[in-house]
């Protein structure tokens, strides 16, 4: 609470009559003269409000001049309720002057009449159609797509860029981080990839002999396995996992060596923050993911052989030989080629996510789901753009 004026507010607390708010009314040129004096703090304003009301009241429509010129003491709440006096006369159409105040005491009212009209014209905004409001959140959606665009092309050609001209000077590109990170993205998440993979690929075998039972196609469920895991399962669930666990990492990382002011501090000492924080990265998401995606392609088809022989009797054997010809080196690569892409893809939108968090932990968490959910959005999308692309051109 900011307080200015001549005296302390102990004196206010003693019950001093000298330092009680007081107002005095008089006629002047046919209008009204409300004349302010005392301390006017949060600890005595109550005594004049209902004064000041009645002020209001009898002023309505005429002229007043308030003089501040014996008030001794004055902070946001006495300065509130001046302004208060002041807007209710101004919006009845009478002039209102305001006089006597020190330059201190004038800046505590301006800001204080400031917040105020602020507050006057936000709750005065006519109430928009639903349809215009709708439309409003699809253009700002729209703004926000493309400035997430336009920063994630930033990213990834800063990261191209800067990987270039770091390989001119040899000693700019760091193995040991690359490493590093291959180590905390991939190797990290071989357990969770491998065992949530395996459940997949056995659930698949098992609802495909459940069904195909009964036209005793039983030994298609080693096609149905094949195809799907190869094909789009494997690199689709392992992105999805990434997106998850090293996306939210990646984006928590940078984001808070942003609010730290790290970010900066780089910039200051003549580094590039997207060569040092990006660039390893996403190099390591790019080789970390296409492994991946092979231990979990292994993964699957050995839990749709378990599961295949556990609910159909199709032994191990019998289902390798089956998968021999229900697959072929194309569908291996159609799975494979997928994987870069959806790394490139969860790397640049975690990296630009943390570049986005403000200083507060909050922002963090916020930019942190967001990266989370746009990087799953957009691998399930780029995957179906794959798959009309590849029947595009019968692949």
């Amino acid at each position: 609470m900011l307080t200015i004026g001549k005296r302390g507010a102990s004196a206010a607390k003693s019950g001093d009559d000298t330092q009680t708010p007081r107002v005095h009314l008089s006629e002047r040129d046919g209008g009204l003269v409300c004349a302010l004096s005392g301390v006017w703090t949060t600890l005595t304003v109550a005594h004049v409000d209902a004064q000041m009301r009645d002020v209001a009241k009898r002023a309505a429509g005429g002229a007043l001049t308030v003089d501040l010129s014996g008030i001794d003491k004055l902070d946001t709440a006495g300065a509130w309720l001046i302004d208060r006096l002041v807007v209710a006369c101004e919006s009845r159409g009478g002039p209102v002057r305001v006089e006597g105040q020190s330059d201190v005491a004038g800046i505590l009212l301006g800001a204080v009449g400031e917040i105020s009209r602020r507050q006057t014209e936000t709750a005065a905004e006519p109430s928009v159609n639903i349809i215009i409001r709708f439309l409003e959140l699809v253009g700002r959606g729209v703004y926000s797509m493309r400035d997430d665009f336009i920063a994630g092309m930033n990213i990834l050609g800063a990261t191209i860029r800067g990987a270039q001209m770091k390989l001119g000077r040899g000693h700019a590109v760091n193995p040991a981080a690359i490493f590093n990170q291959i180590d905390r993205m991939g190797v990290g998440a071989i357990p969770v990839v491998f065992l949530m993979s395996g459940i997949v690929g056995a659930i698949v075998a098992q609802q495909g002999a459940y069904q195909l039972s009964y036209f005793g196609a039983d030994i298609f469920v080693v096609d149905l396995v094949g195809v799907l895991v190869l094909r789009e399962l494997g690199v689709l669930l392992t992105a999805i996992m990434i997106a998850g666990r090293s996306g939210s990492a990646i984006t928590a990382e940078i984001g808070s060596m942003k609010m730290r002011e790290e970010v900066d501090a780089l910039k200051v000492i003549g580094l590039n923050p997207i060569g040092v924080l990006v660039f390893p990265r996403l190099v390591a998401l790019v080789i970390a993911l296409p492994c991946l995606t092979i231990l979990a392609n292994f993964a699957a088809l050995g839990g749709g052989i378990v599961a295949a022989w556990l609910y159909s009797d199709i032994p191990p054997a019998a289902f390798i030989d089956r998968l021999r010809v229900a697959i072929d080196v194309s569908t291996i690569a159609a799975g494979l080629i997928k994987a870069p892409f959806m790394a490139i893809i969860i790397g640049t939108i975690a990296s630009v996510e943390g570049m986005k968090v403000g200083g507060s932990a909050e922002s963090l968490g916020k930019q942190v789901t967001t990266s989370v959910v746009k990087a799953i959005f957009v691998v399930i999308v780029l995957d179906g753009l794959f798959a009309m692309f590849y029947a595009a051109i019968d692949f």
